[in-house]
């Protein structure tokens, strides 16, 4: 079906424009001008490119660990749909390789029903350092293996994302991840500067949630901080909830790196979608919800009940960043980093994923590859 959506306000991913047609077909925007025979819908409010999200590990009260099916997987996008992700990688955080091959078979599966949103995977560990394991269970972390290899090496996956500590894991085998068309990031690491460095000249090309289980900045030590924001060419990914990074040191990376380097994720838990009192266990520990905040029951950090909206949001009130460079950085510069030059921006041929947002930046729609996967 033929539709073309005219809201008050679009922002295709450079610029904002007023009442500017945006005309769809079989997901595809295939117009700037409203098209002959197409269903016309005007929409009160501001529409903006569809938000990416490359680091979900739950949403709607599921977790990927534990729900290693496509209804999981499906049910995880739907409560995020809510906050405007149309894209997102389901994330695995460290488990054993069984449960790793599992979530791989339903991402697979996921990727070939094409589920809403669902872009690809992530796999944050299992091959991490200890020190800076955070909620991941020590039981779980090791070294890599040809079975782990062999996970990351298919072809059926969409787009992959490994997580992994360079200390841990030698410049050959990033190398062969590289090849193998894995983006590899770095965290949950306790690596020195020259390690880091060695790791992003072997093809390593992200950082996982800046600042938050990384070796830090010092001065005669720069750490994997030091090393990601002195970095011109690796994307990074912020976690902007007041709680995981200081709004000073959030703005002190986002001025060193270029721009289009900062890219705003998530890190959610099942929580997110739920009622405020949702808890939920990880590995046998009790996570408790307090406000927007999640806290293991042993006192560490245990991921977000952010949203994609609520990062937006937050860029622009505790960063002070323009609106527009704030939904950039949920959009665009996600896209890129993953790949897909289609998304993250309204152009000819791109998929129309859209939010529309109303006067408060709220999410009033979410419109994934033309159908409204959310509707407030």
């Amino acid at each position: 079906m033929k539709q073309t959506f005219i809201a008050e306000q679009i922002f295709d991913g450079e610029q904002f424009h007023q009442q500017l047609p945006i005309s769809v077909e079989d997901g595809q925007i295939v117009a700037f001008d409203s098209v002959k025979g197409a269903v016309e819908s005007k929409l009160a409010g501001t529409l903006v490119p569809g938000f990416i999200d490359v680091q979900v590990n739950g949403g709607g009260g599921v977790l990927l660990n534990t729900d290693c099916s496509v209804a999981g997987i499906e049910a995880i996008g739907q409560a995020h749909a809510q906050f405007g992700t149309t894209g997102y990688l389901p994330t695995l955080i460290t488990d054993d390789v069984n449960v790793m091959a599992q979530a791989a078979d339903a991402v697979a599966a996921a990727v070939a029903k094409g589920s809403a949103g669902v872009l690809g995977v992530h796999f944050e560990g299992p091959h991490l350092s200890v020190p800076k394991k955070g909620v991941h269970p020590q039981s779980h972390i090791r070294r890599i293996s040809d079975a782990e290899l062999a996970i990351f090496s298919r072809d059926d996956l969409g787009t992959k994302v490994v997580t992994l500590a360079p200390e841990n894991v030698s410049v050959e085998v990033i190398k062969a991840l590289v090849e193998a068309d894995v983006r590899v990031c770095l965290g949950h690491s306790n690596a020195d500067y020259d390690t880091v460095v060695a790791a992003i000249e072997a093809g390593a090309s992200g950082f996982t949630h800046l600042y938050n289980a990384m070796s830090p900045l010092n001065s005669r030590d720069p750490g994997m901080v030091g090393a990601a924001i002195e970095s011109q060419d690796t994307w990074c990914g912020l976690i902007v909830d007041g709680h995981h990074v200081h709004p000073a040191a959030a703005k002190i990376a986002i001025a060193a790196k270029p721009r289009g380097k900062m890219m705003l994720v998530t890190d959610a838990m099942p929580p997110v979608g739920m009622p405020e009192n949702a808890t939920f266990e990880l590995f046998g520990i009790e996570v408790v919800r307090q406000g927007d905040k999640l806290n293991a029951v042993t006192g560490e950090l245990a991921g977000c009940v952010l949203d994609m909206i609520g990062a937006v949001n937050n860029t622009v009130s505790m960063l002070g960043l323009p609106f527009d460079e704030a939904l950039r950085m949920a959009a665009l510069y996600p896209a890129q980093f993953i790949g897909h030059q289609q998304r993250g921006q309204f152009s000819i041929g791109s998929q129309a994923d859209m939010v529309l947002l109303n006067s408060q930046r709220q999410v009033e729609q979410t419109i994934i590859a033309g159908q409204v996967a959310f509707k407030s």
